[in-house]
């Protein structure tokens, strides 16, 4: 069976996914285009005439998108602002984990944190307090609670703050 050559790319061959482009409707151009007469514009009233507009964010009498979001304001909530842009994001890590997965004597950063599964995320690192810890660990991240380096510190460990 023979093969067909695959189509060679280039920006001459470049075409928009079918279906992805429409002509623009033409109003107007007489009743068997279905926008004639009227032009969709239904009959009489402020909609039908020149000129009329719409409130914005109108969205035909639901209620509009700005009334159905939160309204607590002000970045000193982590929940202010409808779309939350001052909320500060960081991976958890619990001392449990720590326990499980390293060995004593072991120094733990974000990076042999990533390769041991615990901090997928690009997202600063905080140790949280949960569970005990009976090794010794040299702790290198971005943040910890205050039961954490007390845990921590008590196991003979050291805890040292990333400064980005």
């Amino acid at each position: 069976m023979a093969r067909l050559a695959p189509e060679e790319i280039g920006l001459d061959t470049i075409r928009p996914k079918p279906g992805s482009r429409k002509p623009r409707k033409r109003v107007g151009r007489g009743e068997s285009s279905g926008t004639g007469k009227t032009s969709g514009r239904g009959h009489k009233g402020a909609g039908q005439r020149s000129g009329s507009k719409r409130k914005i964010g109108y969205e035909g009498g639901q209620n509009p998108i700005h009334m159905r979001m939160r309204k607590l304001r002000g970045p000193h909530m982590k929940k202010s602002m409808p779309f939350e842009p001052f909320r500060t994001h960081t991976q958890p890590v619990n001392l449990s984990d720590l326990e499980e997965r390293f060995e004593d004597g072991a120094v733990v950063t974000p990076e042999t944190l990533k390769a041991a599964g615990l901090a997928k995320r690009k997202h600063p690192v905080k140790v949280l307090g949960r569970g005990e810890l009976s090794k010794k660990l040299t702790v290198r991240v971005h943040g910890f609670s205050a039961t954490a380096r007390e845990k921590i510190e008590a196991a003979g460990g050291t805890c040292e703050l990333i400064e980005d």
